[in-house]
């Protein structure tokens, strides 16, 4: 009888694992990576990422944190219902002359793995 209830807890425990939801099943992103293009140094440039609920669930953007101090993200703070949009912003202040790829970690709420979106372009001189 042990053995029995063992196996079908090990069984149990198994299947959540592979339940688990993932971001390309909840969420769609019109596109991943975004090119600003040429941009001047001391203007900063905004990127607008939107995200689609594919899922049956409200979908909640719980963090987007841009990989370094010279990028500042926003994004929808309300829940996104099922078949709506929701947006994620990345602003770069460029100040440093040549191209650039600066990334996002984006979080969603219920899901474990993090989406990571691209912002590219190139910075010119005066």
């Amino acid at each position: 009888m042990k053995k029995m209830i063992f196996t079908l807890a090990a069984f149990v425990i198994t299947s959540a694992a592979v339940a688990q939801k993932k971001v390309d099943d909840v969420v769609k992103f019109t596109s991943e990576t975004i090119n600003l293009g040429k941009l001047k140094v001391g203007n900063p440039s905004t990127a607008t990422f939107e995200v689609t609920n594919i899922g049956n669930e409200p979908l909640i953007i719980e963090t987007a944190n841009p990989t370094c101090g010279c990028t500042i993200g926003d994004y929808t703070k309300a829940p996104i219902m099922k078949g709506k949009q929701g947006k994620i912003t990345a602003t770069y202040n460029a100040v440093a002359v040549g191209p650039f790829t600066k990334t996002m970690t984006v979080k969603f709420a219920g899901i474990d793995e993090v989406k990571s979106i691209t912002i590219t372009g190139e910075v010119l001189g005066e």
